[in-house]
């Protein structure tokens, strides 16, 4: 792939190849609605984006958080009343001017985010530590007039899966706790769905607009460039002091609230698919699976209704036992046209069953993943699915891992890192803590500075480092590649 990262052969670039599977595996029809960066979920594909979604929804709820939601329209003063945060903003807002012919009094953006908008109700809700830590979530659409080339869920203009959760504390030591549990929260998301990640704190000039810092955490893709697939923001009391969020504290002093937010998108979904991927299609891990099995009834005429009755027995069997299945019962397509279907679609097991395997009580299994096939006895089929569920899980994050990590890379001067770069990937480079000297060794790279290691979940040693402009003391390392 032209140099590029590359999990296997995906036998085309990675982006006609994402383009091709997200169309062939009926995932997201993009480009053809006649509103430029907006795509549609098909059905298919809204199933996947349905359990992604329940995954973090589970966390996000074991951690005390509630489901919101919250008004689309915001109005233009409550929006623009943090200046900070609506100068990062405003050149991405779709701004709603006229209700029917009738020009509204209050220009109304439709929401970029929700940290004004909630903050501004807070104010109403909250008056007590008695009541914190708060800690809110929706999954909503948001808008962003992206300028740069739209690209399907990696930059839209309609962000339809946008995960944002708002906490509220007493103090700064309350919102650092908090950053480190959406950390947490995140961690376990991210290896749920065997997704590979580095968590960096962005360098000052690429935080969220408003926040004291911003955590992100970064994959990569098949092309060797990095996406954001995750954020975690420590906000301060930046929100809380323009809209008078203000706490009566335990020790009966009045101060104004802290708050953190992060949010994940649909770019999870997209990383789910490139990671995994192959060239045969998607490969789905098991548990995020629109279909877990597909049954395919392999028969000739005389037998078709004893088999058929056999494997309809078998996908009744599994489904009353919880999982999702899918019997493909269609006469007009030869088995092999079935297997490459479902291939694309990424079902990670498929089971065949012919007069043989009734007359044997048996069903063939196969693995979309690594085409391993086994025959099993038909008593033993729930067992052994859920087995092998388990394993594909497993391997595909181990996989994906061992991937990511070989592209991952610390080096002391900017030539060789330069020269690893080309293949594309993520570099660590010695850093003295200087912006003039990060933007410089960006440039001698041809890439972006994505941040620098969270101290307080990674221990570095930077004793002897030297930064490779200046040449003074390292005081962290700084990381790089080339981004969406």
């Amino acid at each position: 792939m032209g140099g590029g990262f590359v999990y296997r052969d995906l036998g085309r670039s990675f982006s006609e190849w994402f383009d091709w599977v997200l169309e062939a595996a009926e995932v997201y029809d993009y480009g053809r609605y006649p509103v430029k960066g907006m795509g549609i979920w098909l059905p298919y594909g809204f199933k996947l984006r349905k359990f992604v979604i329940e995954i973090i929804r589970e966390l996000l709820d074991s951690y005390g958080h509630e489901e919101i939601l919250l008004p689309i329209l915001i109005p233009q003063p409550i929006l623009a009343k943090e200046s900070e945060h609506i100068r990062g903003f405003e050149g991405q807002v779709y701004w709603v001017t006229h209700g029917g012919f009738e020009p509204l009094d209050v220009k109304l953006a439709l929401r970029p985010t929700s940290e004004t908008s909630l903050t501004y109700m807070e104010s109403f809700w909250i008056k007590s530590y008695k009541q914190l830590p708060k800690k809110y979530y929706q999954v909503v659409s948001i808008f962003r007039y992206e300028t740069k080339a739209t690209r399907p869920m990696l930059r839209v203009r309609e962000v339809t899966t946008f995960k944002e959760a708002h906490t509220v504390h007493e103090d700064f030591e309350d919102a650092e706790r908090q950053v480190l549990e959406a950390i947490e929260i995140y961690r376990k998301f991210f290896d749920e769905l065997g997704i590979p990640y580095v968590i960096s704190k962005r360098p000052e000039w690429d935080k969220f607009a408003g926040a004291l810092y911003t955590i992100a955490f970064d994959t990569l893709l098949p092309d060797g460039k990095t996406l954001q697939i995750g954020t975690v923001h420590n906000l301060g009391q930046n929100f809380t002091r323009v809209f008078e969020v203000r706490i009566q504290k335990r020790d009966e002093t009045i101060d104004y609230a802290w708050q953190t937010s992060y949010g994940i998108s649909e770019r999870v979904i997209a990383s789910v698919i490139a990671v995994h991927g192959d060239s045969k299609g998607l490969v789905l891990p098991f548990k995020i699976a629109p279909y877990q099995v597909v049954v395919v009834p392999i028969f000739r005429e005389q037998d078709r209704d004893k088999v058929i009755n056999y494997a309809m027995g078998i996908a009744k069997e599994l489904s009353d036992k919880g999982l999702r299945v899918y019997v493909d019962l269609r006469d007009d397509v030869r088995p092999g046209e079935k297997f490459y279907y479902w291939d694309t679609k990424g079902v990670p097991i498929r089971i065949d069953v012919g007069s043989k395997e009734v007359k044997e009580s048996s069903v063939t299994i196969v693995r979309r993943d690594n085409g391993e096939r086994v025959k099993v006895k038909v008593n033993e089929v729930y067992e052994k699915i859920v087995e092998l569920g388990k394993r594909i899980d497993m391997e595909l994050r181990e996989r994906a891992w061992k991937a990511f990590k070989s592209r991952f890379k610390r080096f002391s001067g900017i030539d060789e890192a330069k020269k690893f770069l080309e293949g594309g990937g993520i570099v660590e480079i010695p850093w003295c803590g200087n912006d003039s000297c990060a933007h410089q060794i960006a440039d001698e790279l041809g890439a972006e500075a994505l941040g620098t290691p969270v101290t307080t979940i990674e221990k570095i040693e930077v004793k002897g480092q030297k930064c490779p402009i200046c040449g003074k003391d390292a005081v962290t390392y700084m990381r790089y590649s080339r981004r969406y």
